[in-house]
């Protein structure tokens, strides 16, 4: 058991090096000694977060007819938070060391602080907000307090009226978004897992109140088989204990992932009920409700929420790629997350000949929309390895045959096996095999 808990926390720690040595994740202000919980992400790790939000975005609205997307502003009127309830209960409980004051979660269960280990298993908790503050406008006061969100669905519920007014959808239907939200941790840990600075891909489905668990069942398996489809392994749907449920939940089953550091949830599907709607409508004197135009039938409409953040799932699949075999390490990342799609290499770079013809192909890929590498470095086996490790499926080589016939090597980064094709079948090929 001990050997198992060293070898996933050693697995980790490769991990964070590989993302720091290869551009995947850098952290934030690094040259200034950085700052606790925000990070960076470089050229691949970019890649890898838009692929993922662009992954999810297509499935989720895209390809349906029964969700349209959004983009709400970061920070919203004040009121919006006290009415959805994380002004007085969005917290955290907090214990300070009386020693060294340092400051951490009273739920992580230490009974010495882990900084100076005095003891600390008597002092009260207090609870300690974590939204961000900020003042909008030329005065600090608090006229002008306002807040970095915390999550981004508040944005979806305040402008549910602005949606029903400027389209066609009909019940059941849901908003998307993808945006930015920020909590002030007391304790941000496992590398990107708990930041203070995060992405979210949220969606609210509207239904009618007696089909809310139906549809509930019906995300939570949609969910499932989209971390199936992208080859996302070692995860489990973990339903809620009544005692861990928010208070506007009827039932909330979060997806997990078996990260090095523990299973940890990388997405939660909740059962909302009317709460966000209904407290909205109260409070802002707007009518949020629903109406049916052939039945004449109004409500206000409940909602299933599944919510994933993309830093974490980042993190999970980075986790769930990374192997060791043999000479190489390799990230089997699917095709639709890689970063890069295809590398495209000349067998030597000081034949003109073959570094044109590289060139010519490593153009043309570009045209198709895949994000192509371009590498010329060293010998072609250690091309070959610097392309494993950073994820990339597919390698194009450009020798001498193809100076002759047009034909090309392309090797499977998984199997390692290569194939060769022809010039003109190339596009075709790698859109067959990514897709």
């Amino acid at each position: 058991m001990l050997y198992g808990m060293c070898h996933m926390i050693n697995k980790l720690e490769k991990i964070v090096s590989l993302c720091k040595r290869r551009g995947f994740i850098f952290s934030g202000s690094e040259i200034y000694g950085g700052i606790g919980g925000f990070y960076d992400f470089g050229p691949l790790g970019a890649e890898l977060k838009f692929n993922i939000k662009q992954a999810w975005w297509r499935e989720v609205v895209q390809m349906r007819d029964d969700v349209v997307g959004l983009s709400a502003a970061i920070i919203m009127n004040p009121k919006v938070w006290e009415t959805s309830g994380h002004v007085s209960t969005f917290s955290d409980p907090l214990v300070e060391c009386p020693k060294c004051n340092r400051r951490f979660r009273e739920d992580e269960g230490h009974k010495k602080c882990p900084e100076c280990g005095g003891d600390v298993s008597s002092i009260q908790a207090r609870r300690f907000n974590l939204m961000f503050k900020t003042f909008v406008g030329p005065a600090e006061d608090s006229a002008s307090l306002a807040y970095l969100r915390p999550e981004t669905a508040p944005g979806i519920f305040v402008n549910f009226k602005n949606v029903l007014d400027t389209t066609r959808i009909k019940m059941p239907f849901g908003i998307a978004q993808i945006g930015k939200a920020f909590r002030n941790e007391i304790n941000p840990k496992d590398y990107i897992f708990r930041s203070r600075e995060f992405e979210q891909m949220e969606l609210e489905f509207f239904v009618k109140p007696e089909e809310e668990y139906i549809y509930f069942e019906y995300w939570l398996k949609e969910r499932q088989d989209w971390y199936r489809a992208l080859g996302l392994n070692n995860f489990r749907a973990r339903a809620q204990e009544k005692e861990e449920l928010a208070h506007y939940s009827r039932a909330t089953s979060d997806i997990e992932y078996e990260f090095p550091f523990g299973w940890k949830e990388i997405e939660g599907i909740a059962m909302r009920g009317d709460f966000d709607l209904s407290a909205h409508s109260k409070s802002s004197g707007q009518e949020l409700a629903y109406k049916d135009e052939e039945t004449g039938e109004k409500y206000t409409p409940h909602v299933v929420e599944p919510s994933a953040g993309v830093d974490r799932l980042a993190l999970a699949f980075l986790c769930d790629a990374y192997y060791e075999e043999e000479d190489r390490v390799v990230l089997k990342l699917h095709p639709k997350l890689a970063p890069y799609k295809v590398a495209v290499f000349p067998l030597l770079k000081n034949k003109p000949e073959l570094v044109e013809k590289a060139r010519a192909i490593f153009k043309n890929l570009k045209t198709i929309g895949l994000n192509i590498a371009w590498d010329d470095r060293g010998n072609i086996g250690k091309r070959y390895y610097s392309q494993d490790e950073i994820g990339t499926p597919f390698c194009i080589t450009v020798d001498f045959q193809t100076l002759e016939d047009d034909t090309i090597t392309v090797r499977d980064r998984d199997t390692m096996k290569q194939e060769r094709v022809s010039i003109g079948e190339i596009k075709n090929l790698l859109e067959q095999k990514i897709k």
